[in-house]
């Protein structure tokens, strides 16, 4: 069963936050070694996924459902909140943020697509058998 946007909100919220300070608390451990830099460069782009998720159910909580998030400004400002928390750690964690975001991204807007085309196409399908 699905969360309602507010508890995903929550949710969203709270691990971010948690991982946020944990990737600050462990800064050194990250930066120690180049494969440390690319784990801390994916779960920088896990803090974008939650960050996203966390603006996306707080516009559809404050909007309504049917808002939905655009490149610009929503993905945008997350995508560089999670890299300047990695760029606290190292570049090149950044530089690894910025490519597994983006495959998280597209995964995420495949998932999406999914689940909420097949919903619209019902609607669209019954409201033009009803004319």
């Amino acid at each position: 069963m699905p969360a309602s946007s507010g508890v995903s909100l929550i949710l969203a919220s709270a691990f971010s936050i948690l991982l946020f300070s944990t990737m600050q608390m462990y800064k050194t451990w990250f930066a120690a070694s180049q494969l440390n830099t690319i784990i801390g460069g994916y779960l920088g782009s896990w803090l974008f996924i939650f960050y996203l998720t966390a603006v996306s159910n707080l516009e559809a909580v404050v909007l309504g459902k049917g808002f939905q998030s655009k490149f610009f400004p929503e993905i945008t400002f997350c995508l560089l909140a999670a890299m300047a928390a990695c760029g606290m750690i190292h570049r090149v964690c950044t530089t690894t943020c910025v490519i597994f975001s983006l495959v998280g991204l597209y995964f995420v807007n495949k998932i999406s697509q999914k689940f909420h085309t097949t919903t619209a196409q019902v609607e669209i399908i019954s409201k033009k058998k009803r004319k």
